[in-house]
């Protein structure tokens, strides 16, 4: 099995912190997305290694085996497991009959010889004789706008040279993550393949701020209509909505729109709300007449109060 550093790959020390081991992997992430280096197989490959790096690293207990057996860590509990079993019933003997490994990660003629003599060498026999072990898990991360994140779509993307057609359910949120079963690498010995997981980022496109399901917006309202109340027309996810607005409607006044907020995840014709606060504007370059009515309107104030 070939050896990669992952703690080259991200450009870090073998000491590196767990926050050290997440901001080198989002700026080398961000880097060589493949959606920002379009039509180059190389980004595509470093891309993936660097997922690679980041999912082993940043799990204490992966990160242990990885800094104990290098590149056949993933098989470090079958190691362990079949080392007590034959020091229980080799009467002293050493294991694999008396042969030694004491390779470190990395070093020339790693632990997969002694992995061999555990549990044989498939050597073109379809792995009847060695152990099977399941596929390495694959990592991709992909953008999408929240207009997109409204709709269940389709998604189109490449990992490890091969097209993958996906249907994103409306309602994904930012960080999110789901898995494809059996989309990863291909298993040691006839083991099944490992899965694809796929972490969404959602890039606001829009005017509204979402908070879970629900959205908020501000519209702006005029004097008069905030005063003598009326009928304004205002945007939602879905499209554009009247809306009655009721006489002496005060500045910063927020009403609700039950079910025009963002779709629920996985939940059809389930959505949130959405939130509306008025924001009350002022004329300007008010004519000498205005002014007048102005202020009468004042001086009827003052005598009502």
């Amino acid at each position: 099995m070939d050896y990669i550093d992952y703690y080259k790959i991200l450009g870090i020390s073998k000491d590196a912190s767990a926050d050290d081991i997440k901001k080198a992997y989002r700026k080398l992430a961000r880097k060589h997305h493949p959606d920002l280096n379009p039509d180059d197989n190389e980004a595509v490959k470093l891309f993936q290694q660097i997922n690679e790096a980041h999912e082993v690293l940043s799990d204490p207990e992966k990160r242990k085996k990885y800094d104990q057996y290098g590149a056949d860590w993933k098989h470090a509990d079958q190691f362990e497991q079949a080392r007590r079993q034959q020091s229980a019933g080799s009467q002293g003997q050493p294991f694999g009959g008396g042969e030694s490994y004491s390779y470190g990660p990395g070093e020339e003629g790693d632990f997969s010889d002694f992995f061999s003599s555990l549990f044989g060498n498939s050597g073109g026999r379809s792995g009847r004789s060695g152990a099977r072990f399941k596929g390495q898990d694959y990592r991709a991360a992909v953008q999408l706008k929240l207009s997109d994140a409204y709709q269940t779509h389709q998604q189109t993307f490449t990992v490890n040279g091969k097209n993958i057609r996906i249907t994103v359910p409306a309602g994904i949120e930012d960080g999110q993550e789901i898995r494809i079963a059996g989309h990863g690498a291909p298993g040691a010995n006839g083991g099944p393949n490992g899965d694809l997981y796929i972490t969404f980022t959602i890039q606001n496109d829009t005017s509204f701020i979402r908070k879970g399901n629900d959205l908020y917006t501000h519209v702006a309202l005029d004097l008069y209509k905030a005063v003598l109340g009326g009928e304004v027309m205002i945007d939602t996810m879905a499209g554009k909505v009247k809306l009655t607005v009721g006489p002496e409607t005060q500045n910063e006044t927020t009403v609700r729109l039950k079910g025009k907020g963002f779709p629920v995840y996985k939940k059809e014709e389930s959505f949130g709300d959405l939130y509306i606060t008025y924001r009350v504007q002022l004329p300007k370059h008010l004519s000498e007449t205005e002014k007048e009515l102005f202020k009468e309107l004042a001086k009827e104030a003052e005598n009502r109060s």
